[in-house]
């Protein structure tokens, strides 16, 4: 017994001398969790949906009337309700993990081992700060927001808008992990000018698509509640529309594939582009798939977890195909964090 307690014990100080005396390999895991519980939030957001939990709990910010935990009422299922509490106590992982990104990146800022005193050249990042703060900003705004969504009875519009603050908070989290693995020099452009556009081309494209896939989504079924509206579109017209918009992006990233192998660019940028292609196309057979089969839950979430990394692949192509240097290392050793210190 005592062994594993002090497994814990080491595990609990690795994780808070990685938040208190932050590297750069450790602000790049933080920056990555963030994305990781962004995407995990998301995810499990479509599983509410899909499940008809989406009012499980009827009132906001309380779960039900008089109570912020789930309390027995007859006119909600306790799993719906237990579903729908589940998705809002995750909101509180996102926030820990932004809170985590945020102290990190300002102890990081302030010099060495965010030891107070003068910045070294070199050692200060405001700029991390700056892109951490977007996180808990986040989820204040996605909080506010799915009280918004409950008061309108999960009308379409909040709940594509509040998919798309998730997507928000994804593109901040990549963000803030390509600025903690490089450095703070200009950017460099490590590619042709044109292919520098094509990957911008590539992903707007890729948020359109993620536009056109809301508009499917609250036009079709899995609506979160047999109470909520659906958008008046034609299902058959906005599926096509979207699926001409995922071929738009296929052909987008095969263009840019092969700009980037003929002109013998970095290959970390090619590898990028390759998975990013791959993922797609193993998104469009989800989306076949799913439309063949009357949509199904399960692939639903598939298909969302699919839209997300679609996402996450295509900024960081762009990232990729530039530099700004390696990122700034301190040049003292991590102190260690002691046991009478914590």
């Amino acid at each position: 017994m005592k062994p594993t307690i002090d497994r814990i014990r080491a595990a609990l100080l690795a994780l808070l001398r990685s938040i208190v005396f932050p590297t750069v390999e450790s602000m790049r895991r933080w920056a990555f969790a963030a994305i990781v519980v962004n995407v995990g939030i998301t995810v499990t957001g479509a599983a509410v949906r899909v499940t008809g939990s989406g009012l499980g709990c009827p009132t906001w910010p309380r779960c039900t009337p008089g109570s912020f935990v789930p309390a027995r009422i007859d006119t909600h299922a306790p799993l719906n309700m237990a579903i729908e509490f589940g998705n809002r106590l995750l909101s509180f992982l996102v926030l820990a993990v932004a809170a985590a990104c945020v102290v990190a990146a300002w102890r990081l800022g302030r010099g060495e081992h965010g030891r107070p005193g003068p910045v070294q050249p070199g050692q200060g990042r405001p700029v991390l700060l700056r892109l951490a703060l977007l996180q808990p900003a986040g989820v204040v705004v996605q909080a506010l927001w799915g009280g918004l969504v409950v008061h309108s009875m999960l009308n379409p519009v909040t709940v594509s808008v509040h998919f798309l603050f998730s997507i928000g908070m994804t593109a901040a989290a990549v963000v803030l992990f390509a600025r903690a693995s490089e450095g703070d020099a200009p950017a460099q452009w490590l590619v042709h000018k044109d292919i520098r556009t094509l990957g911008y081309v590539l992903v707007a494209a890729a948020f359109t698509l993620l536009l056109a896939g809301v508009v499917v989504t609250g036009t079709g079924p899995h609506s979160g509640d047999e109470a909520a509206s659906r958008f008046g579109f034609d299902i058959q017209s906005v599926v096509r529309l979207h699926t001409d918009v995922a071929y738009v992006v296929v052909g987008l990233t095969f263009a840019l594939l092969f700009a980037l192998h003929v002109t013998d660019s970095p290959g970390r940028a090619r590898r990028a582009a390759l998975v990013l292609l791959g993922v797609e196309l193993s998104q469009g057979v989800v989306g076949y798939v799913q439309y063949f089969l009357a949509v199904p839950a399960a692939l639903v979430l598939l298909h969302v977890l699919g839209a997300t990394l679609v996402w996450i692949c295509a900024l960081r192509v762009v990232f990729l195909m530039r530099t700004r240097g390696p990122a700034p290392v301190p040049a003292a050793e991590q102190p260690e964090l002691h046991h009478a210190g914590v």
